[in-house]
């Protein structure tokens, strides 16, 4: 069984983080949206909203589940059993920056990163930049599934 750990902040989750776990279910049996949590950060969203927007957002696909988790990712990997991490790349710097962490994480575990190119129509979207435009009163409804739109 293909198992792959996708982790991250999701908040919020957006239609970038949306097309790239649903391009890569027919790579994996099983999807984990590992929902990591940092004491240290602020988050504009609750750790449970963000959990009911993938939830929502993923409904009835019995290939992904939502999990929490603390600590590193490879740790939660060996956990559930998962072999895989999944990452998206949206930009160089994201390589970069991505290409250090896998390497990081191959050198401790026997776990592998996958890397999905993000699509076209949303390789400008980020969280980050949701946020900013939620901030300012923007129209964010066109950067995020509609779970986070009802929210």
């Amino acid at each position: 069984m293909r198992k792959a750990v996708f982790p991250g902040s999701f908040d919020p989750i957006t239609l970038g983080h949306q097309d790239l776990i649903k391009r890569s279910m027919p790579l994996f049996d099983e999807i984990v949206i590992a929902i990591g949590v940092n004491a240290d950060k602020k988050y504009m969203f609750s750790l449970e909203d963000r959990k009911r927007f993938i939830e929502e957002t993923f409904k009835g696909e019995v290939k992904v589940s939502v999990i929490t988790y603390e600590g590193l990712t490879i740790d939660l990997c060996h956990q559930i059993k998962a072999e895989f991490i999944l990452r998206g790349l949206r930009n160089p710097a994201d390589f970069e920056f991505e290409k250090a962490i896998a390497h990081t994480n191959r050198a401790l575990s026997n776990i592998e990163t996958i890397f999905l190119l993000t699509a076209a129509e949303t390789s400008f979207i980020s969280s980050s930049i949701v946020r900013d435009v939620i901030r300012n009163g923007g129209d964010y409804q066109k950067l995020v599934p509609e779970a986070v739109r009802l929210q």
